[in-house]
């Protein structure tokens, strides 16, 4: 999977790599460049309420687990139960690891008495405990209490070696805007910085998670996604930052076919491999139903066959093509076929993609539809992003061996207007397809077009479709008009202007 899942070992020594303290955190390793390097101190730095102290924790609790002892430090007088309390909500929470592989410990006293005393009692509780990892949840409130740059530089100084002789990783929160942090000592002192951030869209508060500064090691960059639920502290990569392999195969020969002959004999046999297609289509037209087809037919070759839906759920959708004569029923029994809905919500883009992407590599999927590709463009926040975004999307499919079909809605359900300049994926797709309502001799009929086929010979004349009680039936060659793509067909051999046509 384009994710990497936590590992066991805690800690990775081979000769080739440095070794680095595993977070366990989903991702967030992954970002890292593989961990936290071994013996660096870093700082987790973000306004209140962002999920610092959920993060470190959440990778205390899970390096005590895994037996690496944690010692985690609070700076206030507040008791260690409030803590105990606003952790015990997640399920990497473990109460039998309290005081022991778990070890709080409450500096206040001992910072009241100065940077050696308090650097001294931190380091004997480390060496003691046998701890590998140092959690002090609020640097700033240290500041606050000295009110000296130089002590706090010093303390911060002599804690890292300190820890460094032990073979311990130190983590540091702080409520420090980033702007200010790399102003203060702090930020020379330690080995790496963590950003936590909140921004607000609308009436959204949206977290993010970026890596400021990391000695020695490289990592993802830019802002990353930071969810907080039950598990605790999920991050998600930005997906054009991930690295591919370099592909060192042709894709294969064969096609992903319609299971319609006539349609697919206009594309000498079908889709082909491993490519991206825009289907796009005036509402009610049958995109849906195209797209089933696809996916059933992908089913009964035994291809692993996903469909991800934004609008309509597996019962409706599927009882709707049942209606018309197929079932994929069989299909969805049997495992070939799988359905994925995604109602609209206020989901980001990179969450929807790693979602999609974790059910390709789950099912080994071979053919994939996503059904609704104006919500996905609308969940790309950025407009700037979004061509970068699905051009990202559609390398990771392709280099998972996925032939990949878009379903569109255009604006129009006639007219002479024919325009995907909003739509990045009508340019990256290698194959547009195009399915058309026009009126002729005052009758509605649908038309169905191949507008582009990348590398591919197809047959690029209008054919007229019609949905029966078998599904969709592709028709003859429409000759007997023109004008037909864009909506306003006019039968062959009538006049405009005083010229005949």
């Amino acid at each position: 999977m384009w994710f990497l899942r936590p590992r066991a070992n805690w800690m990775m020594d081979r000769d080739t790599s440095p070794r680095v303290f595993e977070t366990g955190i989903p991702n967030l390793d992954r970002v890292l460049g593989g961990g936290i390097p071994a013996r660096q101190s870093i700082i987790v730095t973000g306004e209140p309420g962002c999920g610092k102290t959920i993060l470190c924790s959440q990778i205390a609790f899970h390096a005590a687990a895994r037996g690496a002892p944690a010692v985690v430090v609070t700076v206030t007088s507040e008791p260690h139960d409030k803590l105990v309390q606003s952790l015990s909500g997640f399920s990497f929470f473990k109460r039998e690891l309290l005081g022991g592989a778990f070890f709080l410990v409450s500096a206040y006293a001992s910072l009241k008495k100065g940077a050696k005393e308090a650097r001294d009692v931190l380091l004997r509780t480390v060496r003691e405990r046998g701890a590998k990892l140092l959690f002090i949840d609020g640097l700033r409130s240290i500041r606050d209490l000295w009110q000296d740059e130089a002590m706090l530089r010093e303390f911060l100084y002599e804690l890292g070696i300190g820890l460094a002789a032990m073979d311990c990783i130190g983590l540091f929160t702080t409520e420090y805007g980033l702007d200010k942090l790399m102003a203060l000592p702090e930020a020379t002192t330690v080995d790496g910085i963590l950003a936590v951030g909140v921004q607000r869209r609308g009436g959204r508060r949206l977290r993010r998670l970026e890596v400021i500064k990391l000695r020695g090691q490289p990592h993802l960059t830019g802002e990353h996604l930071l969810r907080i639920d039950a598990g605790g502290v999920l991050i998600i990569p930005r997906l054009e930052v991930q690295a591919l392999p370099e592909p060192d195969f042709l894709p294969p020969p064969h096609r992903a076919g319609f299971g319609l002959p006539e349609l697919d004999a206009l594309m000498e046999g079908g889709l082909p491999s491993t490519s991206t297609t825009l289907l796009a289509g005036s509402i009610g037209i049958g995109k849906t139903l195209l797209a089933t087809h696809f996916v059933a037919e992908g089913a009964r070759r035994g291809e692993k066959t996903l469909f991800a839906s934004f609008f309509e759920p597996p019962a409706v959708l599927f009882e709707r093509a049942r209606r018309v004569g197929l079932d994929v029923s069989g299909a969805l029994k049997s495992g070939a076929l799988t359905m994925l809905h995604l109602p609209p919500s206020e989901q980001e883009a990179d969450a929807i993609v790693y979602r999609v992407l974790g059910e390709v590599d789950r099912l080994g999927a071979q053919r994939l539809v996503v059904d609704g590709l104006t919500e996905l463009e609308l969940s790309v926040q950025d407009l700037e992003r979004r061509r970068i975004f699905l051009a990202s999307f559609s390398a990771h499919l392709r280099s998972r061996g996925v032939t990949a079909l878009f379903t569109k809605e255009v604006s129009k359900i006639s007219g002479a207007e024919l325009d995907f300049s909003d739509t990045p994926i009508a340019l990256l797709a290698e194959n547009v397809l195009l399915l058309r309502y026009v009126e002729l001799r005052g009758r509605i009929h649908r038309i169905l077009s191949i507008l582009k086929m990348r590398d591919s010979k197809y047959d690029g004349n209008l054919r007229e479709f019609e949905i029966n009680d078998s599904g969709i039936r592709v028709l003859a060659p429409l000759r007997s008009a023109v004008g037909l793509l864009t909506g306003q067909a006019r039968p062959l051999g009538t006049s405009i202007g005083g010229e005949e046509q």
